[in-house]
């Protein structure tokens, strides 16, 4: 067997799975679209075998962009646990056969609720396909295993079609970043969401600054003092005039030796640096100390009177989990 021409087999089959029951969606999806934009509860997906590991995946994915949704077990169902439906909700009910006992035994107890049921399965004419409000036809013209027997573009699709439910309803709902980032506080993508350059920078008596009229001895105790590696330099104001890292300290001093601890820090320093206000994304630090010819590690953070109120490394980003 030719390993990687057998592996390519598989992701066609599946890749043609997509498409071809993107080719079939129609206006049952579109229906299914309104009945899910309009719930008033929660939706409750229901599926046994790989298919119920298939809905675990839709309901979350519907609950982390804005639509609430939570999974259960058609099994559990049966035994009490139908009491977490209630009035307002929907049952998206998943079952490639649509003949799944455990589905089909539930149905008439959720119809009873007077809960619409949307129906997700590879067969028209089933059961659960019959008594659904709505129908979705997820099936598929052959599975990727050689018998035609392991769930494999079957389940594929059918995840697929619960992707776009989602992405669907998040458009539709008008879900932006910020309504992403509330429900994903923890993690890389609630970091980068949701933290600014304001819940890390170093400010007050944190925050190396030199006046403008100082020399590079006051600027040097200054860097040496708060361990930052940088120090902002402003005028009597406070206004941002310019920024001395280790490196123009590096540099200054090839060039003036000795006399380098009476010289003005406005000859050493670097006027107009990178600058970022403190309520803007940290990641969009990240972006602007990236995005230079030449790498740059520390940002003046300045407030609308470009007065230097704080300073971000890029050790505090790697720090807090941005990178």
């Amino acid at each position: 067997m030719d390993i990687l021409a057998e592996a390519r087999r598989v992701l066609e089959i599946e890749a043609d799975s997509i498409k071809e029951v993107g080719a079939k969606l129609g206006a049952a999806f579109e229906q299914a679209i309104e009945l899910l934009l309009n719930c008033r509860g929660k939706v409750v997906i229901s599926g046994l075998g790989k298919s119920g590991l298939v809905g675990r995946k839709i309901a979350s994915t519907l609950a982390s962009t804005g639509t609430p949704a939570v999974f259960l077990h058609p099994a559990e169902g049966v035994h009490g646990d139908l009491g977490v439906l209630a009035r307002g909700d929907v049952a998206v009910l998943i079952s490639n056969s649509g003949e799944t006992e455990e589905l089909v035994k539930i149905v008439s107890s959720i119809k009873r609720t007077g809960i619409k049921i949307l129906a997700l399965t590879g067969n028209p004419e089933s059961t659960l396909a019959r008594d659904a409000d709505i129908f979705i036809d997820v099936g598929v013209s052959g599975e990727a295993c050689p018998d035609n027997l392991a769930p494999t573009a079957s389940t594929t699709a059918l995840l697929s079609v619960g992707d776009a439910l989602a992405v669907v309803l998040l458009k539709k709902r008008g879900f932006e970043r910020e309504d992403f980032a509330c429900l994903h506080p923890g993690g890389v993508i609630g970091k980068r969401l949701l933290l600014r350059v304001s819940d890390i920078m170093h400010i007050g008596e944190a925050n190396p600054l030199v006046p403008d009229d100082a020399n590079m001895q006051a600027a040097i105790v200054e860097m040496t003092g708060k361990g930052l590696g940088a120090v902002s330099v402003v005028d009597r104001a406070g206004v941002l005039s310019g920024v001395i890292t280790d490196g123009d300290l590096r540099r200054a001093l090839a060039r003036h030796g000795g006399d380098l601890l009476e010289k003005p820090v406005i000859e050493v320093m670097t006027s107009e640096p990178v600058t970022i206000k403190g309520d803007r994304l940290a990641v969009e630090a990240v972006r602007l100390m990236e995005d230079r010819p030449s790498q740059i590690s520390v940002l003046p953070v300045i407030d609308a009177e470009r007065r230097a109120v704080g300073l971000l490394r890029l050790h505090d980003l790697l720090q807090a989990g941005v990178i």
